[in-house]
């Protein structure tokens, strides 16, 4: 018991460093202010790409491209008759 009666004797107080808490404080509010432009600006630019993506789906949905691309068409099977016939008649 007597050991730690004398640790806490022995505990200082934190020395002033004559900063305060001011300066911390409105560095604080600094930082907060160019991240709060930063997010500003980022959100912007993220609407102008949005924008612009928009404005090219549109036009391809007016285009009649939307959804071509990608997507590739089969060609029919021929059953083995048709295509001895297209064969036998030079289509092939």
């Amino acid at each position: 018991m007597d050991e730690k009666k004398e640790t806490k004797e022995e505990e200082q107080p934190a020395e002033d460093t004559g900063k305060g808490d001011k300066p911390e404080s409105t560095s604080l509010i600094e930082q907060a202010n160019t991240t709060a432009e930063r997010l500003e600006k980022a959100n912007i630019r993220t609407q102008e790409l949005l924008n612009k993506q928009e404005e090219l789906m549109a036009r391809q949905t007016f285009s009649g491209r939307a959804d071509a691309v990608g997507k590739t068409i089969k060609p029919a099977e021929l059953t083995p008759e048709e295509y001895a016939n297209k064969a036998l008649s030079g289509e092939l």
